[in-house]
């Protein structure tokens, strides 16, 4: 399974581990992904996303119904 976000599509990037010789190897910087349910109101029910703390932010900030209307449009399959 991808370590994706799902509402988001962001996944893993990429840098460079630097030692104190300043030699450098390359590296991931994985996301803060949370499994997470959420109640949608509108359609009684409830969902399980893989949600970054970043997204969860924006959750609590907008809604879950707007982000899922911005996620769709924006064409991730939610």
């Amino acid at each position: 399974m991808a370590r994706k976000d799902d509402l988001t599509g962001k996944g893993p990037v990429t840098g460079n581990n630097v030692s104190k010789s300043n030699n450098k190897t390359k590296r991931r910087f994985q996301r803060n992904l949370q499994k997470k349910r959420f109640y949608i109101p509108s359609q009684d029910r409830w969902i399980t996303l893989k949600v970054s703390a970043k997204t969860l932010k924006t959750i609590n900030k907008k809604g879950i119904e707007a982000v899922l209307k911005e996620a769709r449009a924006q064409g991730i399959n939610v």
